[in-house]
């Protein structure tokens, strides 16, 4: 299977194409997919579902990923790799942060709020009109409506997960999102502040959320918590104090010796295989 790669932190792509099949393939980098006009087939890990204009798609590295148009179709795609998301601030980090272990790996339109995807659109011809007319600072112009599409695709893929309501008819799902949305905020994860935003007992906390994980309500966080900074080892620059206080740990050797527990290696080692690969 052909394997694609990016060879600069990012690239804007317009392609418009009457008769057009893009075997499966693997990235190395993330691409988004706009489709501004067009009907087709497109595929991901093997599951196919039909596109039309105003879908957005995401594919992330190592995904199977292809394309199969039926009527013409003007494609716009946004590739970015690990260099470009490793110059970008905490707040944006977090964000796709979110997309990473929320998003289903499936074919499909990732915009779901009905009013972002003229929203959506606007963006990508603004990209576009960019691209093509070659204006002063294209480059920040470029970088900050990249970003704003990105901040948009992650409050959509938030809207997947049920809203934190109380008296819902899925409240382990509830907990998961409330655990999701206040992961940097450890006071707020404590079970006294999560039994009083559910207005439930804390002792019924622990036993209900294990009931329906398999997992104590500490070893979800734990898990959860561990997850994200792999993503942080992975893709970005910042140093283990950075990490150490945004995920509130008491210093260095505690979020070592809980990373070392899991994970088998430090996380300064899995930093460098991550790089490696």
């Amino acid at each position: 299977m052909e394997i694609k790669n990016l060879y600069q932190p990012y690239e804007i792509e317009y392609l418009q194409v009457k008769n057009y099949s893009v075997k499966e393939h693997k990235h190395t980098f993330f691409e988004m997919v706009f489709i501004l006009e067009g009907t087709g087939i497109q595929s991901i890990n093997k599951h196919s579902l039909p596109y039309k204009a105003d879908k957005l798609f995401l594919v992330f590295p190592q995904d199977t990923h292809g394309f199969e148009v039926h009527k013409e179709t003007r494609f716009f795609f946004i590739r970015f790799n690990d260099s470009y998301l490793k110059t970008q601030n905490r707040e944006w980090i977090q964000k796709l942060e979110y997309i990473f272990l929320n998003h289903n790996h499936l074919p499909g339109c990732i915009v779901h709020h009905r009013t972002d995807k003229p929203l959506i659109r606007s963006l990508v011809e603004a990209l576009i009109r960019e691209h093509v007319n070659q204006q002063p600072d294209k480059h920040d112009v470029v970088q900050q409506i990249i970003n704003t599409i990105i901040a948009v695709t992650a409050r959509n893929i938030s809207l997947l997960t049920p809203a934190l309501k109380k008296g819902t008819s899925s409240p382990s799902a509830d907990l998961l999102s409330y655990i999701h949305q206040h992961i940097y905020m450890p006071e707020q994860l404590k079970v006294e502040k999560i039994a009083a935003h559910f207005n439930i007992s804390p002792t019924y906390v622990g036993e209900y959320f294990k009931s329906r994980t398999g997992e104590s309500l500490q070893q979800y966080i734990t898990s959860y918590k561990l997850r994200l900074i792999e993503t942080r080892l992975r893709y970005t620059d910042m140093q283990m104090n950075e990490i150490v206080h945004e995920f509130g740990f008491t210093d260095a050797s505690h979020l070592n010796r809980l990373f070392r527990k899991y994970k088998g290696v430090s996380p300064s080692a899995f930093r460098r295989t991550a790089a490696r690969q």
